[in-house]
């Protein structure tokens, strides 16, 4: 799906179409060069070490979880209206995708579904990512302009800069789940397929794969020697034989 630049503030068309998380070529020899931190004035993404000229501006965090960026929800939601779009808690913080996810198979269930792009949501959001709700609203209104929100001040957070890598064992959970006992999803099947279709799934796969990896190579294999060893208390006496006199 497109989402047409002409309808889109530059600011926001500039975030949905960036490419964040390349390596900064100004700073290409710096370590942590990773272009994760968006200028709302500027419309360009910066690195860690690009920071300084753009300390009075507007700044937004980018964060990746799996290779897709996301934002606090409560920066989102200075900016554009989030209501509808299904967040999640990651690092103790709600966050929203930024963009559409591609499927690699047919998520569609019998429950709740994006409105753009059919993967299964919780109740009772309406998409999955800012992008489907812009493209919806779009799509069905024709423009965006009472959805955009005034924000005149944004700033990093007060913790400090960090690298916006969610690690794969802080598993992405739908805002407002709860676990029974036996750690399945309170929700019921909807709110379990919302996650299913993602490239977490995989990593549990690789997980699951390394450590059968890691069994089959910490198999213990018996020695020759105790092979042997075995085969000596396991053998039957026989009828003792007298060495012939002569």
């Amino acid at each position: 799906m497109f989402v047409p630049s002409n309808l889109l503030p530059h600011w926001l068309d500039v975030l949905l179409s960036e490419k964040f998380y390349n390596a900064c070529i100004i700073h290409e020899e710096a370590k942590k060069n990773e272009k994760n931190i968006y200028c709302l004035d500027c419309c360009m993404s910066l690195c860690p070490h690009c920071l300084n000229p753009h300390r009075p501006h507007r700044l937004l965090q980018i964060r990746r979880y799996v290779y897709h960026d996301v934002v606090r929800l409560d920066d989102a939601a200075k900016l554009i209206d989030c209501s509808s779009v299904q967040s999640y808690i990651s690092n103790s913080a709600k966050v929203v995708f930024l963009n559409q996810r591609p499927q690699t198979r047919n998520c569609r269930g019998s429950g709740n579904i994006c409105s753009t792009c059919d993967r299964s949501l919780q109740d009772p959001y309406l998409f999955c990512s800012l992008y489907c709700k812009i493209d919806y609203v779009l799509r069905t209104e024709g423009g965006l302009s009472k959805y955009l929100l005034e924000c005149k001040f944004m700033s990093l957070p007060e913790s400090g800069l960090d690298d916006g890598q969610m690690t794969p064992d802080s598993v992405l959970e739908p805002a407002g789940s709860t676990r029974t006992s036996s750690g399945s999803c309170g929700f019921g099947e909807v709110g379990c397929l919302a996650l299913a279709c993602t490239a977490t799934t995989e990593i549990v796969r690789k997980k699951r794969s390394s450590m059968s990896t890691y069994r089959t190579a910490c198999r213990p294999v018996f020695s020759p020697v105790s092979e042997i060893s075995a085969g000596l208390m396991n053998r039957r006496k026989g009828t003792p034989h007298r060495a012939p006199l002569y």
